[in-house]
């Protein structure tokens, strides 16, 4: 499944950065590159909604980790009109359990900056956009609760995206976006690493936010 969703994010890398380039120097442009604002930045308020699972190496055992909200800030830079990468940072933190039993399994923050290639839609208010990319899970702050200790090894995910601008001002936006993240991690209970269970985590992230372009 990785395999296949990483070959899927090459092959959207590569069908845009072409077409950015193909932009970049189309003779249909009707006005040059310095004609629209190269740079935004976006204050989010978000929900991370891990969709958490252990694989067969656990069996009988489903753990259950809490939705959270944050603040998250991206930056954004336009390759292009229509072509531009986002970099995204937010932090959250998560109680843990085991579904069904209520076994406190403690709690632990996320940290996973992500880089994203978009392609814009352009239209006069409503801009929606579709990106992918990469996010690197970085894990702390880790509480055992019940157990003797835990630990979740930082990992790198897989990203998909899809959201909408719309346009207050000239400068100002409102925006709405949704990322589904593909990502799994191994945890070492109680020190033991010869016991190393891999787990999903698969979080879907909710943002509505504001912007500014610049």
């Amino acid at each position: 499944m990785k395999k296949i969703i990483f070959s899927a994010i090459l092959a959207f890398l590569c069908v845009f950065s072409t077409q950015a380039q193909d932009e970049t120097t189309s003779n249909d442009e009707t006005t040059s590159n310095d004609d629209y604002n190269k740079w935004q930045v976006r204050v989010r308020a978000v929900a991370l909604v891990p969709a958490p699972y252990f694989y067969d190496s656990v069996k009988g055992i489903d753990p259950d980790i809490s939705t959270a909200f944050a603040p998250e800030i991206d930056v954004t830079y336009f390759l292009s009109k229509r072509i531009a990468l986002e970099l995204m940072l937010t932090t959250t933190k998560h109680d843990v359990e085991i579904k069904g039993s209520g076994t406190d399994i403690g709690s632990v923050s996320f940290l996973p900056p992500g880089l994203s290639l978009q392609y814009h839609f352009l239209s006069e208010k409503f801009k929606p956009y579709v990106g992918a990319g990469l996010n690197y899970f970085i894990f702390y702050g880790e509480d055992a609760g019940e157990l003797e200790s835990i630990e979740y090894k930082n990992t790198l995910g897989y990203s998909l995206q899809a959201g909408l601008d719309y346009a207050l001002t000239d400068k100002w936006f409102i925006n709405l976006d949704f990322k589904k993240i593909f990502v799994n991690t191994e945890v070492t209970i109680n020190n033991n690493s010869n016991a190393d269970n891999e787990a999903n985590l698969d979080p879907f992230i909710f943002g509505f936010g504001v912007g500014m372009k610049f």
